[in-house]
């Protein structure tokens, strides 16, 4: 017996033990499902919510700095603190985890988009109004698609920073790769440790080549020009 206590606490104290690995697919995939559910959702009602708020920025320098500065609060809220908040309201639910992600997507989009639509050069923009263009037409067919390096530069961050931030989400019981890290540290599984931390930065690295590959096909003349 004594032998066999042993053995479990020398595994336990691995930090990859392949055999956890193996034993454990549909928790592990489980958790990354989860982290990804939650970084894209957030990542698209984040866009959703900024694309209007920085074209407003954009066309109206008096409310940009209102607009920057209401975004910039949100972003320096503690995750944690956040969540905690949100807990007792929303319960465990994957909108508890949601809502302060894509809070915090919000200044990084923002500025990137007001800073694509101001890099528009303006013989452009006054060429599409001498062919007739209306604001939103303007906007829509020549504006946006030049500033859409810009834009992405900024969905890239974003994406990145919300993958760290799901793992924080665990902590308070929320779900995603994070929680094979708390779990390993609370019962402790060191394995279960590196796997969660791993999968992040791995998830954190395809997500920002992924992007970066989306980018370059969506404005191969901004590629071109560099």
């Amino acid at each position: 017996m004594p032998p066999t206590v042993s053995f479990a606490v020398a595994n336990t104290e691995k930090w990859l033990w392949w055999e956890w690995v193996s034993r454990n697919p549909d928790t592990i995939l489980a958790a990354l499902r989860e982290h990804l559910v939650f970084t894209v959702v957030s990542v698209l009602c984040g866009l959703v919510l900024s694309l209007p708020l920085g074209v407003l920025a954009a066309r109206r320098p008096r409310l940009r700095t209102a607009v920057l500065g209401v975004t910039g609060a949100v972003y320096t809220i503690p995750s944690l603190a956040l969540f905690a908040i949100l807990v007792p309201a929303l319960g465990l639910s994957r909108t508890t985890v949601i809502i302060p992600l894509t809070g915090y997507t919000l200044l990084i989009l923002v500025r990137n988009i007001v800073a694509g639509l101001d890099s528009v050069p303006p013989d452009i923009v006054e060429s599409a109004d001498g062919m007739g263009y209306t604001p939103l037409a303007r906007l829509v067919r020549v504006e946006l698609p030049l500033a859409l390096p810009a834009v992405m530069a900024g969905v890239r961050i974003a994406t990145v920073t919300t993958i760290g931030l799901c793992t924080i989400a665990a902590i308070a019981g929320l779900g995603g790769l994070g929680q094979l890290i708390v779990t390993g540290l609370n019962r402790p599984m060191r394995t279960a440790v590196t796997v969660g931390a791993a999968l992040s930065v791995a998830l954190a690295i395809l997500a920002d080549l992924g992007l970066g590959v989306v980018q370059r096909r969506l404005s191969p003349w901004a590629t071109e020009v560099g």
